[in-house]
């Protein structure tokens, strides 16, 4: 298994503060999918940064195709609400 980065974007700067209530039941969904996939086993961490200006998490898959189907799938994604990124990602470290 290797792990895959994935960059979520808000549509606008502003998105932390002025999020409409459509994207926040997306949001709502997103944070389920998330969950899923972390009782899975395919999710090792996952959050927003405070200023809202992007979220990270780190998805465990058998290749980037399998990374690139989870972050496509993800609703915030679907929904449009975020644009997501997927990067090669190598844990070097990690605390138990």
């Amino acid at each position: 298994m290797a792990h895959f980065l994935a960059i979520y974007r808000p549509p606008r700067s502003t998105f932390g503060s002025d999020a409409t209530e459509e994207e926040e039941r997306v949001i709502g969904e997103h944070f389920q999918y998330l969950k899923r996939l972390l009782a899975e086993g395919k999710l090792l961490i996952a959050g927003p940064c405070e200023d809202a200006s992007m979220g990270l998490a780190v998805f465990e898959a058998r290749d980037e195709a399998e990374a690139r189907s989870i972050l496509a799938l993800d609703p915030a994604v679907t929904g449009g609400v975020f644009r997501g990124e997927i990067k090669p990602y190598r844990v070097s470290l990690m605390r138990k």
